[in-house]
């Protein structure tokens, strides 16, 4: 398939300027630029789906510029609901020096890496106006949707302007560095065509866009989104393990989609997979490959393994295998009870909340529902402490073949 085709059968066009976009993408090298605001230290796997996109240009012949926020941060994009919440410089260049790691990892380091503040930092509010306001018409920034949406409960004149400065970033990229593309969400489009119109204002001169739609699973929250919190591209923040699973849980409905826009697979492969998941839904084929191409991408073949390995001692139970850094990672949200002295069996078991009762306690472990370190126990005498803890740290129940407790060794 030609680019242009791949993008819109992979579902990665929503909106699109330029009258012979296609031809830009399919027939020349062209450079464009993706970007983001260092709200936090990490990127998550929402952002993931457009750097994979602009990764997929890059392959195809076309140069990306990977720009990161240190200007735009300041302020904050427009949020539909509430004004964001401003962080602190020192924060901001921390936020930015480990997106700044990430974009340049996933991209093997061919992708060129900018700072908007760079070239905003000395132009003053007067040349601001000037060489930027004036181009740009206050009812062409009221009709955009972000704008109309927040008129109602409010809008700073601070967030009303951030539109002119992510437009004001496209026109120096396209003067400084021949950059003619952007490449964003579909939340982006307002701020992109203020770009477009400035650009061709002042050099009169047409540039190219186009938005992907934002990835949402089933009931229409952002992909990515596990129980409130994001899935961060930082192994340090969310493990190839914590990642594995939730791929691995995404719904038979999404999956195919998935593997187009988070994928490098070819039409032919995801055909294949899809095929063979509607035959046997239940050994999840397409999960499986959504979470070997994703963890593979980020974190490489040795973590998507080891995420693997982890998960089938779970499922199996088989626990002695676990060090006390796997057991970390495994178990990572678990409830946790900490004990600080050895102590009966039965005693802890109600102490930390696994049974309601001493009564119930004794059932359960007469009736073989409870497993220590995956092993069967029905022994109403056994001692739970340092002497059987894993590193000697370590202790982990099961009750039943689902529920897991993790008993913390203290003393």
């Amino acid at each position: 398939m030609k680019l242009y085709d791949e993008l819109m059968w992979r579902g990665l066009i929503k909106d699109q300027a330029g009258e012979d976009l296609e031809k830009k993408l399919n027939e020349e090298s062209i450079t464009f630029y993706w970007g983001t605001d260092p709200t936090a230290d990490s990127l998550h796997l929402g952002h993931y789906s457009s750097l994979i996109t602009a990764k997929r240009l890059a392959l195809r012949g076309h140069k990306p510029i990977l720009l990161v926020g240190g200007a735009t941060g300041l302020i904050g994009d427009p949020r539909p609901t509430a004004e964001r919440e401003i962080i602190s410089k020192d924060e901001l260049n921390k936020n930015l020096e480990g997106i700044k790691r990430q974009v340049d990892k996933i991209f093997d380091g061919k992708a060129e890496i900018v700072n908007n503040y760079d070239w905003t930092k000395d132009v003053s509010i007067t040349d601001f106006l000037r060489d930027v306001g004036k181009y740009i018409n206050v009812n062409y920034m009221l009709n955009k949707d972000i704008i109309q949406r927040r008129l109602e409960t409010g809008i700073t004149f601070a967030e009303f302007t951030y539109t002119l400065i992510q437009g004001n970033d496209f026109l120096h990229l396209f003067e400084n560095k021949n950059c003619i593309m952007q490449v964003e969400g579909s939340d982006q489009w307002g701020n992109i065509t203020t770009g477009l119109e400035l650009i061709k204002k002042k050099t009169g001169k047409d540039a190219y866009a186009f938005t992907m739609p934002l990835i949402l699973d089933k009931f229409g929250n952002k992909f990515g989104k596990s129980e409130g919190n994001a899935l961060w591209l930082d192994i340090n923040k969310t493990s190839a393990y914590e990642l594995y699973q939730y791929l691995i849980n995404t719904d038979d409905d999404m999956v195919i989609s998935y593997l187009k826009v988070y994928t490098f697979l070819s039409r032919e492969e995801i055909e294949n997979i899809e095929k063979k998941q509607k035959e046997k839904p239940e050994l999840r084929i397409a999960q499986q490959a959504l979470a070997r191409e994703i963890i593979t991408d980020l974190h490489g073949q040795e973590e998507y393994e080891k995420a693997l390995k982890l998960s089938k001692v779970l499922f199996s139970g088989d626990i002695e295998g676990l060090s006390a850094k796997d057991i970390e990672t495994v178990f990572k949200g678990v409830s946790v009870y900490d004990l600080k002295e050895e102590k009966n069996v039965v005693d802890l078991l109600v102490e930390s909340n696994i049974c309601s009762s001493k009564r119930e306690a004794r059932e359960f472990i007469n009736g073989n529902t409870i497993s220590i370190n995956g092993k069967k126990s029905n022994d109403l005498d056994l001692i739970i402490g340092k002497d059987i803890a894993i590193e000697g740290k370590y202790v982990i129940v099961r009750r039943g073949k689902k529920k897991y407790f993790l008993i913390n060794i203290c003393y």
